[in-house]
């Protein structure tokens, strides 16, 4: 039987090395997180590149089990943030120099709202010189959409699969053409056919979910050739139906710790993809976002939507709700990225080095 030092300096895995990876306890989760850090230290180097997350909608047209802003929740308050207050935040983005946005929103694909991002898209740019990188994250679209927007000036997309085994991903999501896993994973071709840099990524310590579960999504990120993973812990709310089965949840130290393997090893099989530390980290443990630069992770997203809708956007439950002045929080961000042995690369977009090294090998 292979050793976990062995196996991290294979070149390729099988199911039952990934598994074996996850699994690790002690010092060999440690020869993880080091050879991934190792790995990540030769590929990306020690910057972190911000995105300023701007929480667009919280108006969606579907009901996942898992969500906090899903359509039958009657609990929400819906919102749509002013064009003129998305614009104002991207300026502020540029002036902390972050060089990147993200726009995040709940689901739908009414002609009013695909003509507003389309719109929105390009005041941005032209408000900013056209010197931010753009993603965006609003789930599936039409071809023409994701064309239409991609002209408008997003380059990045992030449409997570949440799980890639399909029975469990019908165990997160009502069985049925609104929500098909098919059509889902369509979509992520389609966006990589219209020329985006896509992103995908899962949750991680779900009910019913096994560690076979999870080397099957690693599996599927790489065959699918993602150019940047967004991936964090499950965390339950209250008004969702997947709530009752919070008995069955790893605990919370569990779920940190699986969700540091995920990034690790991933970053250990994906060499030069970009990866972020999602706030469900921080939200686990103050110091997790942090934690998951260490080992593999190169990408922070702080949340700079206005502050009168940030706690209207609740996916789960404890969200981390930054109520500083955003100058201060920039600064302890800062300060933490400093302390791991990292720095910000400001005013650049930080594109994936993976789409950057594909794309040139198709030319």
């Amino acid at each position: 039987m292979k050793t976990v030092a062995e196996i991290i300096e294979q070149n390729a895995f099988s199911h039952s090395d990934l598994v074996a990876l996850l699994a690790a306890e002690g010092n060999d989760r440690q020869l993880i997180y080091s050879k991934a850090a190792e790995v990540k230290a030769k590929y990306i180097g020690n910057k972190v590149y911000l995105r300023g997350l701007v929480e667009y909608s919280n108006k969606c047209r579907k009901n996942c089990y898992y969500c906090g802003i899903r359509l039958g929740n009657a609990k929400v308050n819906r919102y749509t943030v002013d064009d003129d207050e998305v614009v104002q935040a991207a300026k502020y983005i540029k002036q902390l120099g972050y060089g990147s946005m993200v726009l995040q929103s709940g689901e739908l694909m009414t002609p009013t709202f695909v003509d507003a991002i389309e719109r929105l898209l390009l005041r941005i740019h032209e408000a900013t010189d056209h010197t931010l990188g753009i993603t965006l994250s609003m789930g599936e679209q039409s071809e023409d959409t994701y064309r239409r927007w991609f002209n408008a000036g997003a380059k990045r997309y992030l449409l997570r699969i949440e799980s890639s085994t399909k029975e469990l991903y019908y165990k997160l999501h009502p069985n049925d053409d609104t929500h098909s896993y098919d059509i889902r994973l369509q979509a992520l071709h389609t966006l990589q056919k219209v020329g985006y840099q896509v992103g995908s990524g899962v949750m991680i310590g779900l009910p019913f979910q096994t560690i076979d579960h999870l080397a099957n999504d690693l599996f599927f990120l790489q065959n699918l050739d993602v150019d940047m993973v967004g991936m964090g812990p499950y965390i339950e709310h209250s008004d969702t139906p997947l709530y009752q089965y919070r008995h069955l949840l790893p605990s919370v130290e569990k779920r940190l710790e699986l969700s540091l393997k995920m990034v690790a090893i991933l970053r250990i099989m994906m060499k030069d993809i970009n990866i972020a530390a999602t706030t469900a980290l921080q939200t686990l443990r103050a110091d997790a976002r942090e934690q998951a630069v260490v080992v593999g992770a190169n990408i922070i997203m702080p949340n700079v939507t206005p502050q009168s809708f940030r706690e209207q956007y609740f996916l789960y439950q404890n969200k981390t709700v930054v109520k500083d002045d955003a100058f201060a929080y920039h600064e302890q961000l800062e300060q933490a990225i400093k302390a791991i042995g990292c720095e910000i690369g400001y005013n650049a977009h930080g594109d994936s080095k993976h789409f950057e090294r594909t794309s040139k090998e198709l030319r």
